[in-house]
């Protein structure tokens, strides 16, 4: 019996990011535009945060946000379905003083009904589209409410299917790349270590549509709208003034219309009924 594809693709995603684990925080960790991305969605989380929250957060990658979350003093139970993602995360937790404020966890998102930490979270959190990796988010969503305490919350950073800076491409050539999104509802193929999975890009009335009427929704951020994406390596370094001028236009416009809804992912959240 041949093995269903979503069982293929995550098989697939979770052996090409085990094997960039061990180089992933050396070739994202120094770029200025991932570091503004890092502190905009976590501004963006500190808004909802109750103190000491109890956090679950999918494809949590190397841990960068779930040592940041112990820091400030919440219980974060870190899931991915990447073994070597959270080998690299269990060592940086063996270094820190805050070993019990995080667990981990090797589960597909798609599979949170087995989680172990069975319990009412406060928070559930998903950064930098992980979500993207599954061509299921309706049951991803779907299993939100069980996990939930009641006004629970839950903060998500994903790939719509548009990109203003992707479609700008066009005038390069790039025509690829510039309409890769628009042609997406089949997924999209990705390449990491030379290992190929498909994506998906949802926009944010999917998410909304998928969680009404069990949830309302917060708020919607654009990210890197106006900024440009971070695959613009040395951007921010090679026009120092220009990157600062697109920042603070964007940090002026990332909840306004159409700029919330045209970066290159958005942030929302949720609040449970």
């Amino acid at each position: 019996m041949s093995m269903p594809l979503h069982h293929t693709n995550e098989k697939a995603v979770a052996e090409a990011f085990s094997k960039q684990s061990a180089i992933f925080d050396t070739l994202y960790g120094s770029d200025s535009i991932i570091a503004y991305k890092r502190q905009r969605v976590r501004q963006h989380l500190q808004q909802y945060l109750q103190p000491g929250s109890h956090v679950l957060e999918l494809n949590c990658g190397t841990g960068e946000d779930a040592i940041w979350l112990a820091q400030q003093g919440h219980t974060v139970h870190a899931t991915d379905i990447a073994p070597g993602m959270l080998e690299q995360l269990q060592q940086k937790i063996n270094t820190t003083s805050i070993q019990h404020l995080i667990s981990t966890e090797c589960i597909s998102f798609t599979n949170l009904q087995q989680v172990q930490q069975q319990k009412l979270y406060n928070h559930i959190f998903s950064n930098f589209a992980g979500l993207n990796c599954t061509g299921e988010l309706n049951k991803v969503l779907q299993s939100f409410h069980s996990l939930l305490e009641p006004g629970g919350i839950v903060t998500l950073v994903v790939l719509p299917s548009f990109c203003l800076w992707e479609t700008l491409l066009l005038v390069k050539g790039k025509t690829k790349t510039a309409f890769r999104r628009f042609f997406s509802s089949k997924g999209v193929k990705a390449n990491v270590e030379n290992t190929s999975f498909t994506c998906w890009y949802y926009n944010p009335s999917y998410i909304i549509k998928t969680l009404q009427p069990e949830f309302k929704v917060l708020s919607i951020e654009g990210l890197c709208t106006i900024v440009p994406p971070s695959y613009m390596e040395g951007f921010a370094e090679k026009h120092p003034r220009l990157y600062r001028f697109l920042q603070k236009r964007e940090d002026n416009w990332k909840q306004r219309w159409p700029w919330k809804y045209i970066g290159d992912y958005y942030i929302i959240s949720l609040q449970k009924q």
